[in-house]
């Protein structure tokens, strides 16, 4: 598929699977001509992809792929779609906007945290909470969204394990207390595959490099582990990098090397 086609695919109203993918397509292709973006802006309020329940599934994969593109004209839109009725369009609305990390976003994430745990309850007959916590927390914390803090501080003892680790990861990068780096490491030892995967992807996030071996030692899969053993070698060289006056290079070197040797035992 060309560009043209794609865009011409997203812009016509009879094959709405075709328009679904064109959505996906520019996303995973980062086309950034601006008839593409305003394409998606167009496929980010459309009204007629509805599925069963009432959602919007075109309006989803607009917002993920509006989060790719890195264009900060988009983010206006992207938080109007966070007051959309379909909760995963809030969903891929707040995980867009956590990647294009425009502060511009804080207020309007922040205001969907109103209630606190109280309020952050199961949508009765839904597999999901009134909102997107994990998605929305973790923005925030991408964002640096410190007057936040108290707030997301709350979301540590929210009965659902996985918003709990995003509150943790939020955490750790709002203050940098270890304490919220070491939550995470200890969930990697929980009985549960899926949540074991979320906090490997956390990790990996906030780049907590006491948690490589942990990591590399995890029950999961190798090529999961390979992307949060990067992330966390990619922020140790970046932190390094920056404080390189007071490093020795041997010592710059052996920390890197051992991360790198963890990552090839998983090759």
């Amino acid at each position: 598929m060309t560009v043209e086609q794609a865009i011409a695919n997203l812009q016509q109203r009879e094959d709405l699977g075709i328009r679904y993918y064109a959505a996906w397509w520019l996303g995973k292709f980062r086309v950034r001509t601006p008839v593409a973006i305003d394409a998606l802006l167009g496929a980010l309020v459309d009204e007629a992809d509805r599925s069963p329940d009432g959602g919007y599934p075109l309006r989803r994969n607009a917002a993920k792929a509006l989060g790719k593109l890195g264009d900060e004209r988009v983010v206006p839109a992207l938080i109007q779609s966070l007051d959309c009725p379909d909760y995963y369009v809030r969903e891929s609305a707040a995980q867009a906007l956590e990647m294009l990390s425009d502060t511009r976003a804080v207020p309007p994430l922040q205001k969907l945290l109103a209630g606190g745990v109280a309020a952050a309850v199961p949508v009765p007959g839904k597999p999901h909470l009134v909102q997107p916590y994990d998605a929305i927390i973790e923005a925030l914390g991408t964002l640096n969204a410190i007057e936040a803090t108290s707030e997301i501080a709350a979301f540590l003892e929210h009965p659902v394990e996985r918003v709990q680790y995003a509150a943790a990861r939020a955490m750790y990068q709002l203050t940098g207390e270890e304490k919220y780096g070491e939550r995470l490491v200890q969930a990697l030892e929980g009985p549960d595959l899926q949540l074991r995967r979320s906090a490997l992807m956390d990790l990996g996030a906030i780049g907590y490099l006491r948690a490589a071996v942990p990591v590399s030692e995890t029950l999961a899969e190798n090529s999961l582990k390979l992307i949060a053993l990067k992330g966390i070698l990619e922020r140790y060289l970046i932190d390094a990098s920056e404080e390189s006056a007071t490093f020795e290079n041997v010592a710059l070197g052996d920390r890197a090397v051992e991360m790198m040797t963890l990552m090839d035992s998983l090759l």
